[in-house]
């Protein structure tokens, strides 16, 4: 069941248009998208390849920005920003995982996730070590903290990546097929566990899908086609 409108949004998407210049013209990717997405709120992004799921993503995650509309978070317009608020922005508030897995290969599981706290400018101790430990451990992880992402599987890779995305409590989670590389059980766990973020520590969590058997699993679903929105608001 959707949880009510009335609190704060996080995600603001107004009348946001997207136009890529191509040889002898133009292609719209987004046509006038709106979204509200309260906080706290688990959103299901869903639609066809080429429906503009990942443009929408980037331009929330001020990856890209817009052609024409705004775009904002915690009531904040993001187009206002500077490139270094912008960065900050990403780099404290955000966690992105995408359907690539980019860890770094010199560094193990747990050296992963604890270059994210980095960067987020949480500083070395024990919390920050307990924080990683207990991220890895969610995703079920707990025995691999010192492999190496060679040494992984292509879905265990992925799941190292999402423990980076929370491991430093941001507002909002972005992510793009996040399940794609796990099985069936795995890719539930890994929803279940972003249900428990968005009710236990207020997290707002925007994921795109492909499997059918996830939609259930949001407070709202989203969909483009074409790169029009055809349902969510």
């Amino acid at each position: 069941m959707a949880k009510s409108m009335s609190e704060n949004l996080v995600i603001e998407v107004e009348g946001v248009n997207r136009i890529f210049p191509v040889p002898g013209g133009e292609f719209q990717a987004l046509k006038d998208i709106n979204v509200k997405i309260p906080k706290g709120n688990l959103a299901i992004l869903k639609g066809r390849s080429g429906s503009g799921k990942t443009t929408l993503m980037n331009i929330i995650g001020t990856l890209d920005q817009p052609t024409s509309g705004t775009v904002k978070i915690d009531g904040q317009p993001v187009g206002r920003m500077s490139d270094r608020k912008r960065e900050n922005l990403r780099r404290r508030d955000m966690g992105f995982v995408f359907q690539a897995v980019s860890l770094i290969p010199t560094l193990n599981a747990f050296q992963n996730v604890e270059f994210s706290m980095r960067l987020a400018g949480i500083r070395a101790g024990r919390e920050r070590d307990r924080r990683v430990e207990e991220c890895l451990k969610l995703v079920g992880l707990g025995n691999r903290l010192k492999h190496m992402p060679a040494e992984m599987s292509g879905g265990e890779q992925q799941r190292v990546a999402i423990a980076r995305a929370i491991a430093h409590r941001p507002k909002i989670i972005l992510a793009d097929e996040p399940t794609a590389e796990l099985d069936s059980a795995m890719g539930a766990q890994v929803t279940m566990l972003f249900q428990e973020m968005t009710r236990k520590e207020g997290i707002t969590i925007l994921m795109t899908t492909h499997d059918v058997g996830l939609m259930d699993a949001g407070d709202m679903v989203i969909e483009l086609e074409a790169g029009q929105q055809v349902q969510g608001v």
